[in-house]
């Protein structure tokens, strides 16, 4: 079997050099996909707009990539969107409410997790599911939404399969302040 670890600076691909000083050097899960340069290269502009343009917000994106990294058991999304979460604005007791059951959730986080359950459960959102998200975050959001999970599942489907370890610095920082 072969071995698809985070690619060093010194096996960085030519191809992509222009790459490794930006997003796709600084984490694992990138330096995991810079083993296929051309899907690397392909995935920047989806991976900008959706983590970074995103109608949804910053504390809104972090709540659909929480549940779907808990929906898809990925520790590596789980863990870097802790970090991520906090730094947004989230707080701990509201970040582990979303690895709880969407009916104990109230407001904007039981409609965005609903529907990142919806779409990981059926690769759907129903008609009503639909309208409650339109109502929240337009229809920018409702398609976000679904760019959000549809990206992380990818990274999920990724990481997990090729066992990537979590960041030197995501680690340090969830061993100096735990979650739950």
């Amino acid at each position: 079997m072969q071995d698809f670890m985070p690619l060093s600076d010194a096996d960085w691909p030519s191809q992509i050099a222009d790459m490794r000083g930006g997003f796709a050097g600084r984490l694992n899960v990138y330096r995991v996909m810079a083993h296929h340069p051309a899907l690397l290269r392909a995935w920047a502009d989806f991976r900008d707009h959706v983590v970074v343009k995103t109608s949804l917000g910053a504390e809104r994106s972090e709540v659909v990539i929480l549940r779907t990294g808990v929906r898809l058991q990925a520790e590596y999304e789980w863990a870097h969107h802790v970090v991520r979460g906090r730094a947004s604005g989230l707080s701990d007791a509201r970040i582990l409410s979303l690895r709880g059951d969407a009916a104990r959730l109230s407001g904007a986080d039981a409609v965005l997790v609903r529907a990142v359950d919806a779409l990981i459960d059926a690769a759907c959102l129903p008609a009503d599911l639909q309208a409650e998200l339109v109502d929240l975050v337009g229809v920018d959001g409702l398609f976000d939404v679904i760019a959000t999970v549809g990206l992380y599942r990818i990274l999920g489907c990724l990481v997990k399969s090729f066992d990537t370890p979590i960041d030197a610095d995501i680690a340090a920082a969830l061993a100096a302040q735990p979650i739950g």
